[in-house]
């Protein structure tokens, strides 16, 4: 394996720190939090495009950065 460096915050590295298991090295566990997004579904297989946009999708519906249904149509003009 090729290694390389990429640069990231010392909050990131010290959470991926607490995740990671003895002896499990930050590749595996990176590799690890990636296969967690789904690769399909009955139709098909995700682009790698979508899964990263899904990924976000889910971020954002973890950090409260979602709007209700009832929000987007009061928006619209439609109730």
């Amino acid at each position: 394996m090729v290694n390389t460096t990429i640069q990231i915050s010392q909050s990131t590295r010290s959470k991926l720190a607490k995740m990671k298991m003895q002896n499990e090295s930050y590749d595996d566990l990176i590799n690890a939090l990636i296969d967690i997004v789904p690769s399909g579904d009955d139709e098909g297989e995700y682009t790698e495009e979508f899964k990263a946009s899904l990924m976000r999708s889910l971020i954002d519906i973890k950090k409260g950065r979602t709007h209700s249904l009832e929000d987007v149509k009061k928006q619209l003009g439609i109730e």
